[in-house]
């Protein structure tokens, strides 16, 4: 995912197809809260003229994060499509867009994918089914239980019951 720009400028007004799987295994560093990264795959094409290149990237994979609620291991599905734009001259580009400008003579996507893929995480994930795993953490002990927002709307507060019925009263009378 890297070019210098000569290879690039080979392309001009042609098709620059990329088809390319790459291992992003440094991001569980950057991010403790990634277990696992699968091999991602990245298609898209690049858009090469004299003051810039363009490239559009449909980005697939596969992050492994821990559950918020029980720390069981979720697979979270990554399928981004980014358009970025790297300036090959000057900063005269004036674009609602973010760019990024070419340091030397190579264009690396690399950085750009690991920058993307960390945001792509969420701040919590939760997974239905594995509550009562082997490796999940404990729903509920000693005079504690994990409580869920369908189970609370559903009960009346004791000390409101009789409001509902000062209701009825009233409806009632009508």
């Amino acid at each position: 995912m890297k070019w210098t720009l000569s290879q690039l400028q080979k392309y001009r007004n042609k098709d620059f197809l990329i088809d390319d799987t790459i291992r992003v295994d440094e991001i569980k560093e950057t991010d403790p809260m990634i277990r696992e990264v699968s091999p991602i795959h990245i298609t898209g094409r690049g858009d090469i003229d004299s003051t810039k290149v363009t490239f559009h990237l449909k980005i697939e994979g596969q992050l492994i994060l821990p559950c918020s609620r029980t720390l069981v291991d979720v697979k979270l599905p990554i399928n981004v499509e980014t358009t970025e734009t790297f300036l090959l001259q000057g900063s005269e580009y004036e674009t609602e867009e973010e760019v990024h400008q070419v340091k030397g003579e190579v264009i690396d996507l690399m950085p750009v994918i690991r920058e993307i893929l960390l945001l792509e995480v969420p701040l919590q994930v939760f997974c239905d089914d594995d509550v009562n795993h082997e490796d999940a953490a404990p729903q509920s002990g000693k005079d504690w239980e994990v409580v869920h927002d369908q189970n609370q709307s559903k009960k009346i507060d004791p000390r409101l019951a009789g409001l509902a019925k000062f209701f009825d009263k009233d409806n009632s009378s009508s």
